[in-house]
């Protein structure tokens, strides 16, 4: 597995990805992609957080999502999907949705960088902040619904985004905390199609995934 990485990296750098502890909250469709580049990137200390099961509406987006896993916790298939990819990769599955009472410097502490991938705008707010106020690496996703261009989405601290609603409230919230909005994220200047109901296109979560990794592993190197 690690023969195509290491044409392209140093084994050093390959040692610092293997020890990297990461946190990946949501698994859905951006974080079920964010994990399986994490898993195929060679981190071996992933945690992931999910309170959610696999329905059969994931199907078309989630890369977690089949017709034998509905029913079942997103965390746990995670764990499972690592054991086949690599057996070298500890996963460690909470079941849970994080509340913002779970955001603390302790809960924080032991990770080297924190994945956003969740919909809620008040954990996503909670994490800007206390990741902020601790230093900590965090990289969130700003939204993918109603999007069809991959190719429109970028890494780009929160302050500089355009065109991307969910973005835009969560400047508006921490409009006056000038170092939050320098927190990185992976966003879209496209702009959304206007419908009441919200639909996804797989291209579009997939390459948000692969971008919030992709992120974390120039980072490192």
């Amino acid at each position: 597995m690690e023969d195509r990485i290491l044409k392209m990296i140093t084994k050093d750098s390959l040692d610092k990805i293997k020890n990297t502890r990461i946190l990946l909250i949501g698994l859905g469709g951006v974080g079920g992609y964010a994990f399986e580049a994490l898993v195929r990137s060679c981190f071996c200390d992933i945690t992931v957080i999910d309170g959610d099961i696999i329905e059969e509406s994931n199907l078309n987006r989630q890369i977690l999502a089949t017709t034998e896993s509905i029913g079942n916790q997103k965390v746990l298939e995670a764990v499972e999907r690592a054991k086949i990819i690599n057996p070298s990769c500890q996963v460690e599955p909470i079941f849970l949705f994080l509340q913002e009472s779970d955001i603390t410097e302790k809960f924080l502490a032991s990770y080297d960088y924190i994945i956003d991938a969740c919909d809620t705008v008040s954990i996503k707010v909670m994490l800007i902040r206390m990741c902020t106020k601790l230093s900590k690496k965090l990289i969130s996703c700003t939204g993918t619904a109603n999007k069809v261009s991959p190719q429109l989405l970028e890494v780009v601290s929160l302050g500089n985004t355009t065109g991307d609603p969910l973005a835009r409230v969560l400047r508006n919230i921490l409009k006056k905390e000038r170092k939050c909005l320098k927190t990185m994220v992976v966003s879209s200047k496209e702009v959304p199609l206007k419908q009441k109901e919200l639909g996804t296109l797989c291209p579009v979560p997939m390459a948000a995934g692969s971008l919030l990794v992709s992120y974390i592993l120039n980072d490192i190197l």
